[in-house]
C-alpha cells in the first residue's frame, strides 16, 4: 500500500471506565489478549476496565490498562490491513505501546513492563506531595523562564510535556506548583490548572526509578523493529534495542517532546492513525498538522479508519 502512515499511541489521561469493551465483546482475539495479560500480571483487566473502581486512576494500573487497549486496537487493525508505518510515536507511556506495534516488545511483556513502570513511578513519589499542572496560552520560553526562576528560589518545578503550541505541562512538588499557578496567570496564561495526578512524571523526582526500569527493559526488549520509533526524549527516530535501552530509562526524567516530534516528522507521512481510547492526540495535532488523523478506539472507528486509509492509497 502506497499510503504513508504514522502510528500514534496515547499516554496517561486517556483512560476511562469501559474503554476496550467493544473490542472485548466483539473480538475473540481481544478476549484472548485480555486473558493472557490477566494471567501474567494477576490483574483482572476486564474487571479493571469495565467496572467502576478507583484503581484505574492509580498509575500502576492506568499504564497497563491503556497499553492493553492500544495493543488490541493496533492488532485488530493490523490483522485487517497489515501495513508498516513510516514511524510509530507515543506520548510518554504511549512510547511503550509504539514499541509493541513495531515488534520491539511482545504485547504481554509490554503490559507487565508498564505495570512495573507505573509501580516504580508511584514508589519514587510515595513519600512526596507531588503533582502536575497544565499551562495554556503561554509560549514555551516564558514557562521555562518562570520555572527556572522558581527553581532558583528553591522550588522543584520543571516543564515536562510539550504537548502543543501554548500547552505545556509542569511537574514537581505540589506546593511549589500551587505557588507557580498565579505567576503563570500573571504572565498571561489563559489557564493554569493542577491535574489529577499522583506522580510527577518526566522530571528529576523520578530518578530512583531509572535503573530498575533499565534492568526490566534489558530482559523484555527485542532487537526486531519493523519500523522506527520516535523518541520522546530526542524527537529523533531509533530502531534498535541498544538505543531503546539508553532512551527509555531517560524518558522517566526527561521532558516529552511531543509537539517537536510531530513538527520534525510531519512531512514524511500522509496521515496519522491513533490507537487507543478517545482521540487525545488528535486534539494535540489539530494545530500542528493539516494531515488526516484517524482513531481506532472501538469496532466502528476501526472499520471507518480501514476504509479511510484504503481510500487514501
Amino acid at each position: 500500500m502506497s499510503v504513508k502512515c504514522a502510528f500514534l499511541f496515547p499516554g496517561q489521561g486517556s483512560q476511562a471506565v469501559g474503554m476496550g469493551k467493544d473490542f472485548y465483546d466483539n473480538s475473540e482475539e481481544a478476549r484472548a489478549l485480555f486473558a493472557a495479560v490477566s494471567g501474567r500480571t494477576g490483574i483482572d483487566f476486564a474487571e479493571l476496565l469495565f467496572t467502576e473502581n478507583d484503581r484505574l486512576e492509580q498509575t500502576e494500573y492506568t499504564q497497563p490498562a491503556i497499553l492493553l487497549v492500544s495493543a488490541v486496537a493496533h492488532r485488530l487493525f493490523e490483522n485487517a490491513l497489515p501495513i508498516k508505518p513510516v514511524f510509530a510515536l507515543g506520548h510518554s507511556l504511549g512510547e511503550f505501546s509504539a514499541l509493541t506495534s513495531v515488534g520491539a516488545l511482545d504485547a504481554v511483556d509490554a503490559v507487565e513492563l508498564v505495570h512495573l513502570r507505573g509501580r516504580l513511578m508511584a514508589e519514587a513519589c510515595a513519600d512526596k506531595e507531588v503533582g502536575m499542572l497544565v499551562s495554556l496560552g503561554l509560549a514555551d520560553d516564558r514557562v521555562e523562564a518562570l520555572c527556572e526562576e522558581a527553581r532558583k528560589g528553591g522550588a522543584q518545578v520543571w516543564p515536562v510535556n510539550y504537548n502543543a503550541e501554548g500547552q505545556i505541562v509542569i511537574a514537581g512538588m505540589k506546593s511549589d506548583l500551587v505557588d507557580l499557578e498565579p505567576k503563570l496567570k500573571e504572565a498571561g496564561a489563559r489557564r493554569a490548572m493542577l491535574l489529577n495526578m499522583s506522580v510527577a512524571s518526566h522530571c528529576p523526582l523520578l530518578a530512583g526509578a531509572v535503573e530498575p526500569l533499565r534492568e526490566a527493559l534489558e530482559k523484555s526488549l527485542r532487537d526486531e523493529f519493523v519500523a522506527p520509533v520516535v523518541s520522546n526524549v530526542t524527537a529523533e527516530k531509533y530502531a534498535g534495542k541498544t538505543e531503546a535501552l539508553e532512551l527509555l530509562p531517560r524518558q522517566l526524567v526527561s521532558p516529552v517532546l511531543y509537539k517537536q516530534s510531530i513538527a520534525k516528522h510531519d512531512d514524511e507521512v500522509d496521515c496519522y492513525i491513533e490507537f487507543g481510547h478517545g482521540a487525545v492526540l488528535k486534539g494535540l495535532n489539530r494545530r500542528a498538522t493539516s494531515k488526516p488523523h484517524f482513531n481506532v478506539g472501538d469496532m466502528a472507528s476501526l472499520e471507518a479508519t480501514l476504509k479511510a486509509v484504503e481510500e487514501l492509497a
